[in-house]
């Protein structure tokens, strides 16, 4: 009888299959640095036929299937352990452009930046910005629920996702929404995709909602020798009436880490760095900066500083990004945590981070996305140290559990994947854990679909 690899083979067009040591290794991984696996096969898919012919024989062999895009994601999501990845990084067509509909289909291999690099040459525009921007795909995007900076305004994956179409196992396709705004039509699959991590089905087609691209855009870096005071900036901006397109924040430990590593003359005694930028129109925008000046400088901020033109803004933004490789030049590994808590418990899961950083011996920068309340703080680490390991995974455990200690919860953009599942009945109820695996029953019902990913398919009742 032959095997699932011989009957992907035979169905597919040559050089599709790929089995080689090489392979395995290269698809074996993802953008975080402490899970990994190994497939026994690659399947490169080109067309939705092809995605169909493989999840048949999946399906007919009772083998997994692991989507995958760029595979830059955190948590895991991506990684297979034995079966099928299935990667759809060379499905990577903009299928149709819609000016007047404003919305664009795309394949799931589409990478962020070439589409928002696409409607922007257009004058259109694609919000959401995932850091990982320029690799990941919007396949990848969408089965995480990716944010980025510029969420406080505009929003995650999750508000542009218009329509999609996916292939479940076995092979049936499925189609909901469309380039419309507005359906009250039965329930609404094409949500039920996003953060589903691909658990549910393959996706094949994404039909996103675009914006006019905002004419104008302006930053303002301030610095706050007191985290409390740079907190509390947040709120006094959002209720001035102002809503900014990004709000980022970096803690001392993150500053120190830049200043080590690219001297850019940052000063001494400062406990928070905040980003912000305005959009719109040009007017409007020049009003709001400066009142963000003005907020900031009465409400505590030792620096304050506008950029003036576009090098200047680029020069701004060069701190926030430098913000990764700062961490590389400490310890040659970190583990970007994610987390998500209402913007009243920033200041005390901060200092809850610090402590944590103490009691444990461990490196943990944080910076994120303060409007809207997403930390990331950054374990960093020498995976060669096994003390400084078992010490790591201590410490992950307990921001997770003071997240949700504060009224947050264990991921905001990053997904659940492998690095958090075992955490996730913390921030959700048994009850939601039994529908969520009834659901995937109904769409995978031999649990062939990225099997172990998110939570474990038993069912806790009739």
């Amino acid at each position: 009888m032959p095997t699932f690899i011989d009957a992907l083979t035979a169905a597919l067009p040559a050089g599709r299959v790929l089995t080689d040591a090489e392979s395995l290794v290269a698809y074996g991984y993802d953008g975080g640095t402490l899970l990994d696996g190994a497939p026994a096969a690659v399947v490169q898919v080109r067309e939705e036929a092809e995605v169909i012919a493989a999840l048949r024989i999946a399906q007919e062999t009772r083998t997994p299937v692991f989507p995958r895009g760029a595979a830059s994601g955190l948590a895991g999501g991506s990684v297979p352990r034995g079966g099928i990845a299935l990667n759809f990084a060379p499905m990577r067509t903009i299928l149709e452009l819609d000016e007047d509909s404003l919305m664009v289909t795309v394949e799931p291999g589409v990478v962020t930046a070439d589409l928002q690099a696409a409607v922007e040459a257009r004058g259109l525009c694609y919000p959401p910005d995932p850091a990982s921007l320029k690799q990941s795909t919007i396949g990848g995007n969408v089965a995480t629920g990716a944010g980025g900076p510029r969420c406080l305004k505009y929003g995650t994956t999750r508000e542009y996702v218009r329509g999609i179409r996916a292939v479940l196992p076995g092979g049936a396709v499925i189609r909901d929404g469309g380039a419309y705004l507005k359906s009250a039509v039965g329930y609404n699959l094409s949500q039920l995709f996003v953060g589903s991590e691909g658990t549910l089905g393959a996706l094949t087609q994404v039909t996103l909602r675009l914006i006019p691209k905002p004419p104008a855009v302006g930053t303002v870096m301030a610095l706050f020798p007191q985290l409390e005071d740079a907190a509390a900036i947040v709120t006094r901006i959002l209720r001035a009436g102002i809503l900014p397109s990004v709000l980022e924040f970096m803690d001392k430990a993150c500053l120190h880490c830049i200043e080590h590593a690219a001297k850019l003359g940052l000063p001494a005694g400062v406990e928070a760095f905040i980003l912000i930028e305005c959009d719109g129109q040009p007017a409007a925008v020049e009003a709001e900066l400066a009142r963000v000046v003005a907020l900031c400088a009465a409400g505590g901020a030792s620096v304050v500083e506008r950029a003036t033109d576009d090098e200047t803004r680029e020069k701004l933004w060069t701190a926030r990004r430098s913000v990764s490789p700062s961490l590389g030049r400490l310890k040659p590994s970190k583990l970007g945590e994610d987390i998500s808590l209402p913007r009243r418990a920033i200041v005390p899961m901060v200092r809850r981070i610090q402590q944590i950083a103490e009691a444990y011996d461990v490196l943990l920068p944080t910076f994120g996305h303060i409007g809207d309340g997403n930390l990331h703080p950054n374990l960093v680490f020498d995976p060669r140290d096994a003390a400084e390991m078992a010490r790591v995974s201590q410490a992950a455990e307990a921001l997770i559990r003071a997240a949700v200690e504060h009224g947050g919860t264990l991921s905001g953009e990053h997904g659940i994947g492998l690095l958090k599942k075992d955490l996730l009945p913390l921030a959700v109820p048994a009850e939601n854990l039994d529908l969520y695996r009834r659901l995937k029953a109904v769409f995978d019902p031999a649990g062939i679909m990225n099997p172990g990913k998110v939570f474990s398919l038993a069912v806790t009742r009739d």
